[in-house]
């Protein structure tokens, strides 16, 4: 192994150390616990090395929704690429959607730390590209076959997303109504959506 290889070796070491302590510092603390200080103390690193790998906790955050968005994709496209019928797609998409945020609570906390991303950061990080293009496809398959093919797919899009959202950030609050209340609401709201598409 050459010395440059070596090096490059060293820096990707490093940089997963950053992410591993930091991951740890999260799942003790939640998110906002996570500061530049405490992960040298953590790494037994100085704070200068950690910035020439990331330029501070944000962008050390956007790894953290990235590679969330990364797995909730994943699982998107496994439930998605079941059916053929955009309104299938929909409800499996909506149900795949409850079931990542509810179970995977502290990586979805991370992936909405900062409130929803918005349209410029959608463009930036490609995974959110890659999330919003999942969610469109259908919604457009599905205004094609309507009196109103005009309407605007993107908004639609977003008021799906802005629902599943809000039922999974509902969801990790109440404590007391369950899955089985959660997959109700679910299934009323998908019902809801698909018949204003209409």
């Amino acid at each position: 192994m050459g010395i440059a290889e070596r090096k490059v070796r060293e820096k990707e070491a490093v940089r997963s150390l950053i992410l591993e302590a930091s991951w740890e510092i999260v799942q003790k603390s939640g998110w906002q616990a996570l500061s530049m200080r405490k992960l040298a103390e953590a790494i037994e690193y100085s704070a200068p090395v950690i910035y020439s790998h990331f330029t501070g906790k944000e962008a050390i955050l956007e790894e953290f929704v990235r590679k969330g968005f990364r797995e909730l994709n994943e699982a998107l496209l496994v439930v998605k690429n079941r059916y053929r019928d955009p309104k299938e797609q929909i409800d499996a998409l909506a149900a795949a959607y409850l079931q990542f945020g509810t179970m995977h609570r502290q990586r979805y906390e991370l992936m909405y730390g900062l409130g929803m991303p918005s349209c410029e950061k959608v463009r930036e990080i490609p995974e959110l590209s890659v999330f919003t293009r999942i969610l469109l496809e259908p919604i457009e398959a599905m205004l094609e076959d309507t009196a109103h093919p005009e309407s605007d797919p993107v908004t639609k899009m977003r008021a799906f997303w802005s629902m599943m959202h809000g039922l999974v950030s509902i969801s990790l609050m109440d404590f007391h109504s369950g899955e089985a209340a959660s997959r109700d609401i679910l299934k009323d709201l998908v019902r809801n959506f698909i018949r204003g598409i209409r």
